[in-house]
């Protein structure tokens, strides 16, 4: 491998490969003009079935699953590969150009809310559901949940680059975050041998928000062979958590939502209507053409 020796001033001049390179830039704010789709309901959704994007299809179903009416949503398709992230229309709900991004327009006037760890905050505060209101448990909830703020990054970023999605594999990036990755992975399984979810007995935003990057990686699910790499069979306690979570209805259903890889039954790429589980998923249209 060649010896980078950095420049004295970084310039964007080439791009820098990778699976991302198309839609990596150094600055923000929208290359094209595109608004957003509205729909028939008061929550309108712009996503992706990425980790990040499940957390809120998750608590949007079980929040629908709780009888709150008022949780119904139109989720619409963002495909990030595509830069539609960068669509003027976008970037007016989401100046940070990432999914999942949320209009309310159940409001007087029409909120925006971006980063999924301030959606699901917002949604838990409007319906008063999976956000306890005991102060100390509450503090155990947000800090689980920024702890996935701030962890997530090193698994995602870190890790799941180096490891699938860099045009080279870098022993030293895949050695750092690898073990900063199983690192985490036992600060879970710690967690969850005391408790049965992470902030204790009752399933809450900081469960919704660690499982679909954490539980998914334990599932098997996310960065091809990642799972047999990390061992991560040996987390027992996360394996118990990820399989609870696995097995509720609304989980199945959120992840469903926005998704365009896999097996086309699981995949719904627009939500507008709890029927469209049954009626709108990709092998049924596909059967239909």
């Amino acid at each position: 491998m060649n010896q980078y020796t950095p420049p004295k001033v970084w310039t964007w001049n080439k791009p820098n490969g990778g699976a991302f390179a198309s839609i990596n830039r150094p600055v923000a704010g929208p290359t094209h003009e595109k608004e957003l789709p509205v729909g028939k309901h008061p929550l309108q959704l712009y996503s992706l079935a990425t980790p990040n994007g499940q957390k809120v299809t998750i608590m949007l179903e079980e929040l629908l699953a709780r009888g709150h009416k008022g949780a119904e949503y139109d989720a619409w398709l963002i495909r990030i590969n595509d830069g539609d992230q960068f669509g003027s229309g976008f970037v007016e709900v989401n100046p940070n150009s990432k999914i999942p991004a949320l209009m309310d327009r159940s409001e007087p006037k029409p909120v925006r809310v971006f980063e999924s760890g301030s959606i699901l905050t917002y949604l838990a505060e409007k319906f008063g559901e999976f956000l306890p209101t005991d102060r100390a448990a509450r503090a155990e909830t947000f800090s689980w949940l920024f702890w996935q703020m701030g962890s997530a990054p090193y698994l995602g970023g870190g890790f799941g680059h180096f490891y699938a999605y860099a045009p080279e594999k870098i022993e030293y990036a895949i050695d750092r975050f690898a073990m900063e990755t199983k690192r985490q992975m036992d600060v879970l399984d710690r967690r969850l041998a005391e408790s049965e979810y992470l902030a204790g007995p009752d399933y809450t935003i900081a469960d919704m928000a660690v499982w679909p990057w954490y539980g998914g990686l334990a599932k098997g699910r996310n960065y091809n062979d990642a799972a047999q790499f990390l061992s991560v069979h040996e987390y027992k306690h996360v394996q118990r958590w990820a399989d609870a979570i696995d097995a509720r209805p609304a989980v199945k259903r959120g992840r469903m939502v926005n998704r365009i890889s896999g097996d086309p039954a699981y995949q719904l790429h627009e939500r507008h209507d709890a029927s469209d589980f049954e009626t709108n998923t990709q092998d049924k249209l596909q059967a239909a053409e």
